[in-house]
């Protein structure tokens, strides 16, 4: 690997470029499947853009659990954003070609607003145990300061573990038909295409999932076995039902964001015989149904922000 790495035959070679694909078989109908994207995209962009902004107007909402939230609809901006313009342009203009850079920085930054996604649900769920297990102390514990310092936190730790990513690809040679499954570029098919050892890409990169999305479903887990043994403790049943309503919503969000990443990975892994159209369809509902459902979700499962909906855009009504 060395001598291909660091040798100038490969140092002057240009830099590589990628073909990504949409759904095999189905390239004549590419124009046609624009449309439903577009829908979506427009869905995801307005609605989480939405959320944003009835939290920043509306003075009620400035409260942890719609912190968070409002966290959560940008790092959902971030994911559609970043999908966004080689996913239309090739089902609209069937462009397939990206350059190196651009195909490394949109992997980048899918990454990054992914684990950005995942930190936030785990503070989501902190947020719900505290508001729970100690509701008197709720304002005092998640102060705006702290909660400022948990979204530093998260970008950070995002920005950190994913900077070395490209960084190693470029240190890659790439001198196989570079075909990506994706109508854009994420690393678990970026290192199966160059023609040297991987090995630390793929371990740095397992290291990066262990770190984040592996540490972020355990302490969700963790939080929720603590939230359903307070919850337990609650003599009412009224109480015990009113404790858990106000986490339906995250639950669903947690259930939105992890079922497409555990049926992603399990068609890559255990799906070879599978239909290639499957694992891209699988793929962009991995990265586009969340940031569309969840503004959705929180819109009609929690009465304040339906309630600052019709007050930001129906104001005559209320």
């Amino acid at each position: 690997m060395s001598s291909l790495v660091g040798s100038p035959r490969n140092q002057s070679l240009p830099p590589p470029t990628f073909l990504l694909t949409g759904f095999p078989g189905w390239e004549a109908r590419s124009v046609w499947l624009s449309a439903p994207f577009c829908c979506l995209y427009a869905v995801a962009l307005v609605g989480n853009s939405a959320v944003v902004l009835v939290i920043v107007k509306d003075q009620s909402l400035h409260r942890p659990m719609y912190f968070f939230l409002s966290m959560l609809a940008m790092s959902e901006l971030g994911v559609s954003l970043s999908t966004l313009p080689t996913v239309l342009n090739l089902f609209l203009f069937y462009t397939r070609e990206i350059g190196r850079d651009a195909c490394f920085s949109q992997m980048f930054f899918i990454h990054c607003f992914s684990i950005m996604d995942s930190g936030v649900l785990w503070a989501m769920a902190f947020d719900r145990f505290v508001a729970i297990y100690s509701p008197l102390q709720y304002a005092t514990i998640l102060t705006n300061s702290r909660i400022a310092l948990i979204g530093l936190g998260i970008v950070v730790r995002s920005v950190l573990l994913l900077l070395p990513l490209p960084v190693l690809l470029r240190w890659l040679p790439f001198c196989r038909p570079n075909v990506l499954t994706h109508p854009y570029c994420l690393h678990p098919n970026l290192i199966q295409l160059p023609c040297a050892d991987t090995r630390v890409n793929s371990i740095y990169g397992l290291f990066v999932l262990l770190c984040t999305f592996g540490l972020d479903a355990l302490f969700i887990i963790l939080s929720y076995a603590m939230i359903v043994k307070t919850v337990l403790s609650i003599a009412s049943k009224e109480g015990r039902l009113k404790a858990l309503n106000t986490c339906v919503s995250h639950i669903c969000a947690v259930v939105v964001y992890y079922t497409p990443m555990i049926g992603v990975s399990m068609v890559s892994r255990f799906g070879k015989h599978v239909p290639p159209v499957l694992h891209a369809l699988m793929g962009n509902i991995y990265l586009l149904v969340p940031p569309v459902l969840n503004p959705i979700i929180y819109s009609i499962k929690t009465k304040e922000i339906s309630k600052a909906f019709g007050k930001l855009f129906f104001p005559k009504n209320f």
